[in-house]
């Protein structure tokens, strides 16, 4: 059974940056990870969970206007790791965040999230002004 796991999130102050993680486990050959695609998610208290950034089977990525130019999606293959770098932060970027896989993808994949099969628990991610 696959599991996404998150970790690295915490309590920063704006201008801040934290980097998040999203661990495979399960059943992760390689020919299965490769072919799906990746994204962020976050989800603020009474607002709508939405979108943050993707990244293709090919390491195409993609970002929400509100976070582009300060977060970075990458991914190693090699260790089936998803990675979220958030810098320049802002007290509008805390919100849970959270990590899903899909299959399969559009190019660039989807912001919908009923198009992810795998979704991690979430971490945190606090920004004080």
């Amino acid at each position: 059974q696959v599991q996404l796991v998150e970790s690295g999130g915490g309590s920063v102050q704006a201008g801040g940056s934290l980097r998040l993680s999203c661990a495979f486990s399960g059943y992760t050959s390689y020919s299965w990870y490769s072919r799906y695609c990746w994204g962020w998610f976050r989800q603020a208290p009474e607002k709508e969970r939405e979108g943050v950034a993707t990244i293709d089977r090919n390491g195409v990525t993609n970002y929400a206007n509100s976070v582009k130019g300060r977060f970075t999606i990458s991914k190693d293959n090699a260790k089936k790791i998803l990675y979220l770098q958030l810098s320049s932060l802002k007290p509008e970027d805390t919100a849970m965040y959270s990590c899903a896989a899909g299959y399969p993808c559009g190019s660039p994949p989807s912001w919908a999230a009923d198009e992810y099969n795998y979704w991690g628990q979430g971490t945190q991610v606090t920004v004080s002004s």
